[in-house]
């Protein structure tokens, strides 16, 4: 890897950085001791950890990067006011669990995938330097950072940081080794392909730092009040943000691509949303280029939207075929493309830890943002770029049949 020749790396926004798991303008040494492409995108997290000098809030789906939490150790240590906030579905404290046979399947699979990665000498036991150095549920558990679960009825799916009431960091990321990295035990993976950003703006951080507020203070999913769409200039960037559930987050994605004159590029995880699949296709329907970039083990599923674009739903409202430009990402197996972005006009990128779901739009906990100026939206086009030209076009030989309809 470390003969490959680099491309170019695209300039940065002063106040909005950028940076891509799989980029191949970086390279970086993983904790597997592999060389590989990319930004470290844990590396640029704990940078910004480092920087807080003050108070640091973190609303995280998942987290079990042990060089983060011992991050976010050393900055309460040190005086910062640290809380952290996780989805209680998705924290595991497995260094306490006496019979692991006794586990469910699912988290009988979850409890081996760290067994093997914090027993480092192999011996089948946890000891207790292996777990102060390797397990992050015990590193953030014995550190004295104040934390809670989310609690509530939908998915916590916030990836965000909200730093000395300045800064945020967030993107399309979890915390953890395989959406970052890899997997522990696969090093032909290599990691989820993934996004970072770290903007630097009291006024965003502000709007972070009251939804933070709620979900600290209980108030989750529907139980919070819906807020509109809040647009601050963070030096010449326009940008709006925006959290759900409920809050009109898919309309504002739908207004956005209305407005597209010229071409639409997504790059989504999850596409299920027949909403937003009417407004691509009227989107093309009026001449605008679609393309889109889709994870390969979502879009075959027969709710995915990916039918709609492929014009094989045979539904009263169903868009145009939209066969030649949208397909799905070529990864390593086990990757996912978890990026949950789209570029309209290639000026204007919509982001977040938003899912073009409906699960998305009507239950979860999620950040929504819409960013305009060329710096940034050059990533992202870049990013496009590089999955789409590599993306498997078009539908699958073997379609499905009788596939559900759904209302828009």
């Amino acid at each position: 890897m470390a003969d490959l020749p680099l491309e170019t790396a695209l300039p940065q926004h002063p106040q909005i950085r950028v940076w891509m798991n799989q980029s191949h303008a970086a390279r970086y040494e993983d904790y597997r001791g592999m060389r590989r492409y990319g930004d470290d995108l844990e590396a640029k997290l704990i940078e910004e950890i480092d920087r807080a000098r003050s108070t640091l809030d973190a609303a995280v789906h998942e987290l079990d990067l042990p060089a983060v939490a011992r991050a976010l150790a050393a900055a309460h240590g040190r005086g910062v006011r640290v809380r952290v906030l996780r989805e209680g579905d998705y924290r595991h404290d497995f260094a306490r669990v006496i019979d692991p046979a006794r586990l469910p399947a699912t988290a009988r699979a979850r409890y081996d995938r760290w067994l093997r990665f914090v027993d480092a000498d192999g011996d089948g036991k946890t000891s207790l330097a292996e777990l102060e150095t390797r397990d992050a549920e015990w590193i953030l558990a014995h550190s004295g950072i104040p934390s809670r679960d989310d609690g509530g009825s939908g998915t916590m799916h916030h990836k965000f940081l909200v730093i000395d009431t300045q800064r945020v960091v967030t993107g399309s990321v979890n915390f953890t080794l395989s959406d970052m990295h890899g997997d522990p035990d696969d090093e032909r993976t290599l990691g989820n392909v993934n996004h970072l950003l770290a903007i630097d703006s009291r006024e965003l951080a502000a709007a972070y730092t009251e939804e933070f507020a709620l979900l600290w203070g209980g108030r989750t999913g529907r139980d919070k009040p819906v807020r509109p769409l809040r647009t601050v200039m963070v030096g010449d960037a326009r940008v709006g943000v925006l959290f759900g559930p409920q809050s009109g987050i898919d309309a504002l994605i739908a207004e956005q691509l209305a407005r597209a004159q010229r071409r639409i590029d997504f790059a989504l995880f999850v596409f299920s949303d027949p909403s937003l699949a009417a407004a691509v296709g009227r989107a093309a329907g009026r001449g605008v280029q679609v393309r889109g970039v889709l994870d390969p083990g979502f879009a075959y599923r027969p709710y995915s939207a990916s039918f709609d674009l492929w014009g094989l739903r045979r539904c009263s409202g169903s868009p145009a075929v939209l066969t030649r430009g949208v397909g799905i990402a070529r990864l390593p197996r086990h990757d996912k493309l978890h990026h949950k972005f789209a570029l309209v006009d290639g000026r204007t990128v919509l982001t977040g830890s938003h899912n073009w779901s409906s699960a998305a739009e009507e239950r979860n906990d999620e950040n929504f943002l819409a960013i305009t100026h060329p710096a940034v939206s050059a990533h992202f086009a870049g990013e496009f770029a590089r999955l789409h030209a590599r993306a498997l076009l078009g539908p699958p030989r073997r379609r499905p049949e009788n596939l559900p309809c759904r209302g828009a």
